[in-house]
């Protein structure tokens, strides 16, 4: 018989490396019902057992004021798993205990998995696994789950909640609530006896949690209050509590400090903590990379190096790449001809779709390879929650929330995983206007445009080729800060008109510095991530390389209609510094950001299939014989930074947001915003250029 054990914990104990060691490849994840948070299920095989593994959002109680705590109390109280296996970090074990102590508190078989004790061994701080045992009554196993020490004992420790008669640990309140408690539970079991754990059920009823009624009606078709029985011993019980000064607001209380404290008399009696100073170095890069004076340079310094690898480490393999697929396109035209395919067939084919997907993989692939694993590697080391840390008064003056830090990074990568990620913000005003602003952080496909612009015409001539790429980080970087600096603007605007309200608080986990799997991060980050947001991207630029070939050999009138099409966007392209056929391949490249180039370059030369030109310097005379200027140049980047999501993005905004209204203000406002800066840029440039 298939039995279900969730897997529960704090964010960053390592739960997920857990449940990926447990599960290897027979996993998958889709959303919870009714919710946007992810679910992962996977299948265990101990012996004889076959197991569903679930593993719950990262949450830190149960009491559920967000949607990951809500999802997590759900499924262990509801849902009723066979067993819950609570993952703990070892190096903040009192921490941790506030939840372990709340799940058991439901009735549920529970198993504490105390992991990282490598980490904890390093800080010389001691777990006494077997004093843990006999203090909270339940099996207790130690993990290094990176290493996969000490995964095993968790069939053993499901063994011994099957064979041995525990009796977890229990949190008692004072007599007087625990009086009512037990009344109300009472009533509760002649409705609700073999569906839920009655006492932590009449506890969450007493403390007047809004979402419990809302949960009770999903599961059990009723709301509990509905029974007059329930209603009547629940309103003399609150009667009696407030008579005796315990309202509302008490009742949570109690209930709060009881978990605290016992936490932390366990802990007293089961870790040592033979360094007094273990946290010291934590503390010293905290007040380095969180300092008011030092934390935004150095964000600004590791935004500069991260880009200045990626740019010099891309260069060779996308040449590599371009070379490789360009010239294997004409072995397929050779073989087609030969075989007497249709002109009109393989013409769209080979020059439309295939010359798409090449490009996409040569400029995207080695980029990506190396951004995805230099960020991983920063998020691993415990890096990148001290940036949203660093921004969250940034965002709190722009009525945001600091964790919008956290997706805007995701974005760099990709912006619908950015879009995504915007679902670790707990309050939907402020998740919308994460959503929406996601956009003025530049993604993977975009980067290639902009530092192409950069490199042939503002650091063009500049010292040597370490110098001039050097200087084409640094100008990145400060693009992307000026993209940071519109998701502050356009996020106060938002705030101040169609998502008013004001900032809400956050609890943000400042997980211990750990030093990377470097190995293990380069694979997880390039088939995690690499490949999925390029898979994604070529299914997307796919057909739009049919699209756009059709747009570009049709002609009506004459002329093919990308022509005409050019013509009509040519006024809008003047006064924005630019011109139709910019216009135009930005338009084209909606389905992929990756395509806006191709298409610029195939509209300037009139040819009907998208071209490669790989050399800098032949590239660079073509614009500027087809009127580039330094003034398009820089206009062409900020709209490149400023301008609509890509397809797959707004599918994703969309996804997210279940509103045409929310998607098409994502669509609108970073356009506007493009639109109006390089006009106001053209003007200014056109100004001085006439005065001097």
């Amino acid at each position: 018989m298939k039995k279900t054990i969730a897997l529960a914990g704090n964010p960053n104990v390592g739960k997920s490396t857990v449940f990926n060691a447990l599960t290897g490849l027979k996993q998958h994840t889709g959303n919870w019902p009714g919710k946007t948070v992810e679910c992962a299920k996977g299948r265990v095989k101990f012996k004889d057992k076959d197991i569903q593994l679930v593993d719950l959002p990262g949450c830190y109680s149960l009491l559920a004021h967000s949607e990951e705590e809500e999802i997590a109390r759900d499924f262990i109280c509801f849902e009723n798993p066979d067993a819950v296996v609570v993952v703990c970090d070892g190096t903040v074990l009192e921490r941790n205990l506030n939840l372990l102590l709340q799940i058991i508190e439901t009735g549920k078989k529970v198993i504490l998995c105390v992991n990282l004790l490598d980490e904890a061994k390093k800080k010389n701080i001691e777990v006494n696994l077997e004093s843990l045992s006999k203090m909270l009554s339940i099996p207790v196993i130690g993990t290094a789950a990176r290493s996969g020490k000490g995964l095993s004992n968790i069939e053993k420790a499901l063994d011994s909640l099957e064979s041995n008669p525990y009796n977890p640990i229990q949190i008692t309140y004072p007599r007087l609530m625990e009086d009512e408690i037990k009344k109300i539970a009472k009533v509760l079991d002649k409705y609700y006896k073999d569906k839920i754990n009655s006492r932590w059920y009449a506890i969450r009823l007493l403390e007047d949690n809004p979402s419990i009624l809302s949960s009770s009606k999903k599961y059990f078709g009723e709301n509990p209050l509905d029974k007059k029985e329930i209603k009547e011993q629940l309103y003399e019980s609150r009667k009696k509590l407030e008579a005796n000064d315990i309202d509302k607001k008490r009742i949570e209380d109690i209930i709060s400090i009881s978990f605290v404290a016992k936490s932390q008399y366990i802990c007293s009696k089961a870790v040592l903590y033979k360094n007094p100073n273990y946290e010291k170095r934590d503390r010293i890069l905290d007040r380095i990379f969180t300092s008011k004076y030092t934390g935004m340079l150095i964000m600004f310094l590791l935004l500069l190096g991260v880009f200045w690898i990626t740019i010099v480490g891309s260069n060779v393999p996308s040449d590599m790449l371009n070379e490789l697929l360009f010239g294997f396109e004409d072995k397929i035209l050779d073989f087609v001809k030969a075989i007497g395919v249709s002109e009109a067939i393989y013409s769209p084919l080979i020059f439309g779709i295939y010359r798409v997907v090449a490009w996409v993989i040569s400029v995207m692939l080695p980029p990506m390879a190396i951004f995805f694993p230099l960020f991983t590697l920063l998020e691993d080391f415990g890096y990148l929650p001290r940036v949203a840390f660093n921004l969250d008064k940034s965002f709190q003056k722009c009525n945001a929330c600091g964790k919008q830090a956290l997706t805007m990074c995701m974005g760099f990568g990709c912006n619908a995983a950015g879009v995504t990620g915007c679902k670790i913000i707990d309050s939907p005003r402020e998740r919308l206007i994460a959503i929406i602003t996601n956009n003025f952080v530049p993604c993977n496909g975009r980067f290639p445009t902009i530092i192409s612009t950069i490199s042939m015409f503002l650091v063009i001539g500049v010292g040597n080729k370490f110098t001039r790429s050097f200087l084409s980080a640094a100008i990145l970087a400060f693009v992307i800060t000026l993209g940071v600096f519109m998701t502050f603007v356009s996020s106060k605007l938002l705030s101040k008109t169609v998502l008013k309200g004001v900032p809400s608080s956050f609890t943000l986990e400042l997980p211990p510095y750990r030093m990377p799997q470097i190995g293990t991060v380069i694979v997880r980050s390039i088939f995690d991530r690499t490949l999925f947001v390029l898979g994604r991207a070529i299914i997307i630029a796919a057909p739009a390389g049919i699209i756009i070939w059709v747009f570009a050999n049709i002609s009506i009138f004459g002329d093919s209609i990308l022509n005409h099409f050019v013509g009509f966007l040519n006024p809008l392209g003047f006064l924005m510094g630019l011109d139709g056929v910019i216009l135009a391949a930005f338009i084209l490249g909606f389905p992929a950001n990756e395509i806006v180039v191709p298409i610029m370059i195939m509209t300037y030369m009139a040819k009907g299939a998208l071209l490669d030109i790989s050399d800098p310097e032949i590239l660079r005379g073509l614009l500027i014989d087809n009127g580039w200027t330094l003034i398009t140049a820089i206009n062409m980047i900020i709209f490149c930074l400023m301008h609509w999501p890509c397809g797959t993005t707004v599918l994703t905004i969309y996804k997210e947001t279940k509103s045409i209204k929310w998607t098409v203000l994502s669509f609108i406002l970073p356009t506007v915003f493009g639109i109006l800066i390089c006009i106001g840029f053209t003007s200014l440039a056109r100004i001085l250029v006439f005065l001097f």
